[in-house]
Parts: C-alpha cells; structure tokens; sequence
C-alpha cells in the first residue's frame, strides 16, 4: 500500500509540474507508466482496468463541466479550447489505482469517504494552483464547487472499486 501511495504521488507531481511548466505530456505519460504497472501488478487487470476507465469518464465529465463554467483555467495540456487539460484526466486514472489498495479503508464509510473527498479534493487542487497548474476564476466558489463535486464523486468511486475490485486480493497480498 506504501508503495500505491508513493507512485500515486509522483505521479500526481508529475502532471502538475509537467502542467505548470509547460510539459503537459510530461504527466501524462507518468501516469501511463504508472497506471500501467498497476495494472500489470493487480489480480485482474480486466476488472482494475473497467474501474480506471470508469474513473476516467467520470473525471473528463466532472472536469470539463467545472472548465466550461470557467471555475477552473488551465495554463497548458488542453486540447480542445474551454476544456480540461488531458493531464488532469490522467490523474483520475492515477486516482483509481488507490481505490482498492491506499484508500480501500474508505470503502463501505460513505459518510467518511464523502468528507475526505470533500476536504482532500479541494486541497489538491489548491496545491495545485500554487504550483502553477491551475487558476481560479473565482477561488471560493471554484474550492465550495471542487468540496461539493469531491464529496459526492469520491464515495461513488469507492462503490465503483468494491465492484470492481481486481486489485485487491493480489496487490494486498504481495505488500
């Protein structure tokens, strides 16, 4: 589990460093790298696979609403105007390799896994933004968005990593 948190912290400097510093590629293909050894590693990768496909798409719709209302402004990595960068979606996939493994005491804590999410989003993302990364359009109603969208979106995917759950009984075993 040591080592899902630590790759999923390089991985997450990766993308906002690359993002900040105009290397927006740089991030993505960590998080490639990384999700792919993931994936490698866990008991299904079918199933671990469907969960980070899942978050992806779960993550491009969150994103790109936030992007288009104009909360959120990035400096590099979009490749469609007025939406999110392709860097922060790799970062939900980075996200959903914890689900089953770093973050799995949040699942069946519905409750407790809203309010981290609640309180751990915005503060990646306020990381971020004085990283360089991101920008607010409007910094309290963008982090009051970023708390509501974390808190509803973080216990729907650990329902999402119980179902499909292919990381846990082989990569629990091996750490």
């Amino acid at each position: 589990m040591l080592l899902n948190f630590l790759a999923f912290q390089l991985g997450w400097f990766a993308c906002v460093l690359g993002g900040a510093h105009g290397m927006p590629w740089l991030g993505s293909l960590a998080a490639v790298a990384i999700v792919s050894w993931h994936l490698l590693r866990s008991g299904d990768w079918r199933n671990e696979g469907q969960l980070v496909l899942a978050a992806c798409l779960i993550g491009l719709v969150w994103e790109n609403l936030l992007t288009l209302q104009g909360l959120l402004v990035y400096p590099s990595g979009v490749l469609l105007a007025g939406t999110a960068p392709h860097w922060i979606i790799a970062m939900w996939a980075l996200f959903a390799t914890t689900l089953n493994l770093s973050l799995r005491w949040l699942q069946g804590r519905w409750w407790l896994s809203a309010m981290f999410g609640a309180i751990a989003g915005p503060l990646a993302f306020y990381a971020g933004s004085r990283l360089g990364a991101v920008s607010f359009s409007d910094p309290v109603t963008a982090l009051v968005w970023l708390a509501v969208g974390w808190g509803v979106l973080t216990p729907l995917l650990m329902r999402l990593a119980q179902r499909f759950e292919g990381a846990r009984a082989r990569l629990a075993e091996a750490a």
